[in-house]
C-alpha cells in the first residue's frame, strides 16, 4: 500500500471492511434481536460496530502515523467486541449459527486488513524518522 493510493478515508480497505461489518450488524443482526434487547445487546452491537469505522476515521484525521496507528488499533478492539456480542447473541439463541459465522468472517477480514494498515503506518513512521 502506498500513500499515493489513499486519497480519502473511503479509500482505506480496512475502513471499507469495517463499514461492511457495521452494515451487517445494522441490517442482519439488530432486526432479528428480541425487542427486550433494544437497549442492551442491540445498543452494544450498534455502538461497537460504529466504533470500528469511527476510530479509523479519527486516526486518519490525525495526520500522524503513530496517532493513526493507535486509533486504528482501537478499531481492531471494537471488531473483537462486535464478535463477542455476536457470540453472546448466538449463545442466547437470538441469532443463528450461520449469522454468527458470517459475522465472524467479516470480523476476521476487517482485523486482517487493520493489521496490515497498522504495519504500514508503523513502517511509514520509521521511514519518516530515519529520513530526518
Amino acid at each position: 500500500m502506498s500513500q499515493e493510493n489513499i486519497r480519502t478515508l473511503e479509500d482505506l480497505e480496512c475502513w471499507k471492511a469495517c463499514r461492511d461489518l457495521r452494515n451487517f450488524v445494522r441490517r442482519k443482526i439488530v432486526p432479528v434481536l428480541p425487542r427486550e434487547e433494544t437497549y442492551r445487546l442491540s445498543d452494544q452491537l450498534i455502538r461497537s460496530s460504529r466504533s470500528t469505522t469511527a476510530n479509523i476515521a479519527e486516526g486518519y484525521g490525525r495526520y500522524h502515523y503513530l496517532d493513526n496507528a493507535k486509533f486504528t488499533s482501537n478499531s481492531r478492539g471494537s471488531c473483537w467486541e462486535v464478535l463477542d456480542h455476536l457470540i453472546t447473541a448466538n449463545d442466547d439463541s437470538f441469532i443463528s449459527g450461520d449469522l454468527l459465522c458470517e459475522g465472524r468472517d467479516l470480523v476476521n477480514r476487517a482485523v486482517k486488513l487493520i493489521n496490515g494498515f497498522i504495519s504500514y503506518l508503523q513502517r511509514a513512521s520509521k521511514n519518516q524518522s530515519s529520513a530526518h
